[in-house]
C-alpha cells in the first residue's frame, strides 16, 4: 500500500489500537471482553490492521537501558535542493536514525539518532556529511529525554 493511501479506521479499531499500544502482547480474550465484543471480532480486526499496515507488533525497547548514551537531532542542509530525495534514501538507510523527515524553513531534513556514545555520534555525523549533496549540518545533543511515545490515539476524536 502506498504510504499516502487512507486507510478508514471506525472506533472498534482505534480502541484495539489503544489496548495494543499499552501492551503489545494482551490477549484477544481480555481486549474482546472490555470492548463487548467476540473474540474472532478481534482476530478479524487485528489481522487487517497487521496486513494494512496500520500497525507492526514489535517489542519496544528502552534505548537507555540497552546502552544508547548519545541522543541528537541533526538539521541537514542539502545543495543543490534537487538532492534532497536522494539525501534523505541514503540517511534513511543508516540504523542509528530513528526519525527522518524533510522540513520547510531553515534546513532541508531533520534526522533523529541514537548512539552508543559522543564519539559514534561524530562519526555519524562525520559519514553523513560525505553524502553527496549534504552542504551542511547543525547536530543538537540531547542531555535528557522526558518522554518517547507513541501518538495518543485519542487526540484523533
Amino acid at each position: 500500500m502506498a504510504q499516502n493511501d487512507t486507510i478508514t479506521l471506525d472506533d472498534l479499531d482505534f480502541e484495539i489500537l489503544s489496548f495494543l499500544q499499552k501492551d503489545g502482547r494482551m490477549s484477544f480474550t481480555v481486549i474482546a471482553e472490555s470492548l463487548k465484543v467476540s473474540i474472532g471480532t478481534i482476530r478479524t480486526r487485528f489481522n487487517k490492521l497487521i496486513e494494512d499496515g496500520t500497525i507492526n507488533i514489535i517489542g519496544r525497547v528502552d534505548p537507555d537501558k540497552v546502552g544508547f548514551r548519545c541522543y541528537a537531532h541533526i538539521a541537514v542542509y542539502v545543495r543543490p535542493a534537487t538532492l534532497k530525495e536522494k539525501v534523505a534514501q541514503k540517511i534513511a538507510k543508516l540504523p542509528e536514525v530513528s526519525f527522518l523527515a524533510m522540513t520547510s524553513g531553515d534546513y532541508d531534513l531533520e534526522v533523529d539518532v541514537m548512539c552508543r556514545d559522543n564519539n559514534h555520534l561524530v562519526n555519524f555525523v562525520n559519514d553523513i556529511s560525505k553524502i553527496e549533496g549534504v552542504n551542511q549540518t547543525k547536530t543538537t545533543i540531547y542531555f535528557k529525554v522526558y518522554k518517547y511515545a507513541q501518538p495518543d490515539l485519542k487526540l484523533l476524536k
